[in-house]
């Protein structure tokens, strides 16, 4: 597959002009935290109506798209986020819609699926992820749209750092989970043409971090993937064609443990009401740590779909078991 270069400034903008009126202009909120290592403000894309950002990116991806590309119907590989993303809008748009899930997916987000009445399919994780590095899977055809890759995906995800832009001017730094690198990196770059100044770092957990990897060996190279409650982010390698944007707009990886993950959830609940899945757990958790340095930081809380049987363990101080 190609390798991404370059996500312009001009595409980010002309995305927002399709989502317009489609997608939530979601909030930017004070993290009700008084002694923490810097003013953390919240980037909440768990409002959106499916839940978490991936609505941006799917959107922009069918709308951009020729008519006669979506014939056939549309298709994604995805851990639930992407999938109900590209299943909202193939619902809207009276498109058939079929989602390739990984084995032991959340249940909260199958059940989302159902409910949007899409075909899904299971497969093996290791099987699900080729389709990531292919953009192929037997018997599927119709327009593919990558849940991490692939220009108008990332420039619909951009969309949110022309957003924190317009509501905090003088932002020092964002952190966004890094699961494929599409959101970071679409944010990255509206970020770097508007303000080159704002520092934008990945956020990952221990227990799966290939980001931090990749930046550690010079390139992209496979890790060993511990299963965790972070289900949204944790791949076991960045893929090739992401390495080139990922290396270039972001400025490391900030790594943290499943206990400060679970510890930035209860938090988010208990000071701000509000419910991130783990993978946005990583980029508060990375904050609160002092990871991202001091100043104005915003956390992207990029989804909140969480089983209600793992949050109810994390609000009695317990780490949940993974799927």
């Amino acid at each position: 597959m190609q390798n991404i270069e370059e996500i312009s400034l001009e595409e980010i903008r002309a995305a927002q002009k399709r989502l317009a009126g489609i997608v939530v202009r979601t909030p930017l909120l004070r993290l009700n935290v008084e002694d923490a290592p810097a003013e953390i403000y919240l980037k909440v894309e768990s409002l959106q109506p499916v839940g978490s950002f991936k609505i941006r990116g799917a959107g922009n991806a069918l709308l951009a798209a020729d008519p006669q590309q979506l014939r056939g119907g549309v298709w994604t590989a995805s851990a639930g986020n992407m999938a109900q993303g590209l299943a909202w809008h193939a619902r809207r748009m009276g498109l058939p819609c079929t989602i390739v899930l990984p084995e032991h997916a959340m249940e909260t987000k199958v059940a989302a699926l159902r409910r949007m009445g899409c075909h899904i399919l299971h497969i093996p994780y290791d099987t699900w992820w080729q389709i990531y590095l292919t953009h192929r899977y037997p018997g599927l055809d119709g327009l593919f749209v990558h849940a991490f890759a692939g220009l108008p995906v990332i420039a619909g995800n951009g969309t949110i750092g022309l957003e924190i832009l317009e509501d905090l001017p003088d932002v020092d730094s964002v952190v966004l989970p890094y699961g494929g690198g599409g959101l970071s990196c679409g944010v990255a770059a509206a970020l770097r043409a508007l303000k080159p100044s704002v520092r934008v770092y990945g956020s990952e957990v221990e227990t799966a971090a290939p980001l931090a990897a990749a930046l550690a060996a010079g390139g992209p190279c496979r890790i060993e993937r511990i299963p965790s409650f972070v289900d949204g982010i944790g791949a076991v390698q960045v893929t090739p064609e992401m390495w080139p944007l990922a290396s270039q707009l972001l400025r490391g990886s900030l790594v943290v443990s499943l206990s400060e993950v679970a510890s930035a959830i209860r938090l988010l609940v208990e000071r701000n009401c509000l419910v991130a899945e783990g993978a946005a757990g990583t980029s508060v958790a990375a904050a609160l740590a002092g990871k991202a340095g001091g100043g104005k930081v915003v956390c992207v809380l990029s989804g909140g779909n969480l089983d209600a049987a793992k949050l109810a363990d994390i609000l009695r101080g317990q780490i949940p078991a993974p799927a």
